[in-house]
C-alpha cells in the first residue's frame, strides 16, 4: 500500500464533504420582497459566495472578503482580499466595505451572511481610541498565547466594532441569515470568526478573567478599552436579532464522517477519537502517539489495521523566534517523537484551509522512521519542536502535505493509519 496516497485520499473525502456548493444547497433562505445582500468572509468564503450565486436565481449583491490568494471570480459579488493571520489596512477597508453594503436597508431585505474560518484576522474594526496597530499587536500577542480559539475569539471581539454580532446588528432591520461553515471545536457559530452576525454570552468582565488565566500580553491601551462601557457587545436577546437565522452548513464532524467512509470502501475500518480536541498542539501529538501505539502493540482499545481520525483545532505556545509552521506540523514532530522506531503507524495531519501556519502547506506525513533520520541529519525532532521550525523539520523530510488552497475551512484533520506492529 502507498500509504501517503491513501491518507490523502482521506483528506480528499474531508474536504469533498465541505464543498461549497453542497453545504449550501440544502439550507438557500427564502426570497425576500426587497434586495438581497450577501456579505461574506473568511478563508473560503469567495468560493462560498461563487457557490451561493450558481444556486441564487434572483438578484444579488454585496461583498465578500477573503485572504490574499483565496479569492474565486463572482458575477455579482465584490470580493475583497486581506491579510491572515495578522491583519492589515487593506482588512480595515474591507470591513467598512461590509458596513457600506449593509447600510440603509429595510424590513424586506434579507441579508445572507456566508461565515468561516479565518474572519477575525480578515476584518480588523478598531473601535474609537484604538488602532489597527492595537488590533495587530492584539492578534499577535493572541496567536503567541497558545490560549484556545474560544478564549481568543472572547478577547477580540470586545476589541472590535465588527466582531460579537455587531455586523448583524448594524444590518437591522434587515432579516440576517447566517450560513456557516464551522472551524471551531463544537460547532458554536457565535465562535467562527468571532461571530460577526451571532451574538454570545461572553461579556468583558469574563474576557478580562480570560486574559490574566491565560497571561496573555494585552496592551494597556486594549485593556482599558475592554473595561470601559464602550467594549460592551450585544446579547442574544436584543431586539434586532429576533428575525435573524443561523445555521452551520458544514463542520468537521461531517468531514470526518466522510473520511471514515472512504476508509471503509478502502477495506480499512475507521474510529473518529473526537471532531473536537483541543490544547497544546505537542501535547495532542503525543497522546494521539500513545493511542496509535497501544493499537499497534496490543490491539486494544480498537484492533488493527485501523484508521484512526480526530479534528478540531489545536495551540501552538511560541517560545523565541525565527521557526516557522503551524499548529500541525508541530502536533506531528512531537508524534513522530514518540513513535520513534515503530513499525505500521503512518500519519497525516492537514489544515482544511489548505495552510497550516504562514507557509504554503497544509500539513505533512509522519511515519515511525523520520525521527531517525532527523538525526541522521543532525537534527533532533524536539530540538526543532521547543524552536518552533516544525516546517523545517518536515521540509528536510521531504514529507510536507501542499494540496494548496481548498476553498473551505472545517478545522484540522488528522488521520493516522495503524496496522499491527511490526506489520
Amino acid at each position: 500500500m502507498d500509504e501517503q496516497a491513501f491518507l490523502t485520499g482521506l483528506y480528499e473525502a474531508a474536504i469533498a464533504a465541505a464543498d461549497p456548493e453542497l453545504a449550501l444547497a440544502e439550507a438557500m433562505p427564502a426570497k425576500p420582497k426587497g434586495r438581497t445582500v450577501v456579505i461574506g468572509l473568511g478563508k473560503g468564503a469567495a468560493q462560498l459566495a461563487s457557490a451561493f450565486e450558481r444556486l441564487w436565481d434572483a438578484p444579488v449583491e454585496g461583498v465578500v472578503v477573503t485572504r490574499y490568494g483565496y479569492a474565486t471570480p463572482c458575477k455579482h459579488l465584490r470580493v475583497l482580499e486581506a491579510a491572515h493571520p495578522v491583519p492589515d489596512a487593506a482588512g480595515l477597508e474591507a470591513t467598512e466595505a461590509l458596513f457600506g453594503a449593509v447600510a440603509g436597508l429595510t424590513e424586506d431585505d434579507l441579508v445572507v451572511a456566508l461565515v468561516c474560518g479565518g474572519g477575525s484576522a480578515l476584518l480588523p474594526a478598531p473601535p474609537e481610541g484604538l488602532t489597527l496597530e492595537d488590533e495587530q499587536a492584539l492578534n499577535r500577542a493572541l496567536l503567541a498565547s497558545g490560549a484556545p480559539i474560544g478564549v481568543m475569539n472572547a478577547i477580540r471581539k470586545h476589541a472590535s466594532r465588527i466582531k460579537g454580532g455587531r455586523l448583524a446588528a448594524a444590518c437591522a432591520p434587515a432579516k440576517v441569515v447566517s450560513l456557516v461553515v464551522s472551524d471551531v471545536p463544537g460547532d458554536d457559530p457565535a465562535q467562527v470568526a468571532s461571530g460577526p452576525t451571532v451574538p454570545d454570552h461572553v461579556d468583558a468582565r469574563a474576557a478580562l478573567a480570560m486574559i490574566e488565566a491565560w497571561n496573555i500580553d494585552v496592551s494597556d491601551r486594549v485593556l482599558a478599552h475592554i473595561r470601559s462601557e464602550a467594549s460592551a457587545a450585544p446579547v442574544p436577546e436584543d431586539a434586532c436579532f429576533a428575525r435573524n437565522e443561523v445555521m452551520v452548513v458544514a463542520s468537521a464532524r461531517l468531514s470526518l464522517e466522510a473520511a471514515a467512509r472512504k476508509a471503509d470502501e478502502g477495506g480499512i475500518p475507521a474510529v473518529i477519537l473526537s471532531d473536537a480536541i483541543e490544547g497544546e498542539a505537542k501535547d495532542v501529538g503525543l497522546v494521539h502517539a500513545a493511542i496509535a501505539r497501544e493499537v499497534a502493540s496490543r490491539g486494544r482499545p480498537v484492533p488493527a489495521p485501523v484508521v484512526l481520525l480526530s479534528g478540531g483545532e489545536t495551540t501552538v505556545t511560541l517560545r523565541g523566534s525565527g521557526g516557522r509552521g503551524g499548529r500541525n506540523t508541530a502536533f506531528l514532530l512531537s508524534f513522530l517523537h514518540a513513535i520513534d522506531g515503530q513499525q505500521g503507524i503512518h500519519a497525516l495531519a492537514a489544515d482544511t484551509d489548505g495552510i497550516d501556519g504562514t507557509e504554503d502547506n497544509a500539513g505533512a506525513f509522519a511515519d515511525g522512521t523520520m525521527a531517525a533520520r532527523l538525526r541522521e541529519g543532525g537534527e533532533d525532532a524536539m530540538t526543532l519542536l521547543a524552536r518552533n521550525d516544525a516546517w523545517g523539520a518536515f521540509d528536510r523530510l521531504d514529507a510536507l502535505f501542499v494540496p494548496g488552497p481548498s476553498g473551505t475551512n472545517v478545522n484540522d484533520f488528522r488521520a493516522i493509519l495503524v496496522r499491527p506492529d511490526g506489520a
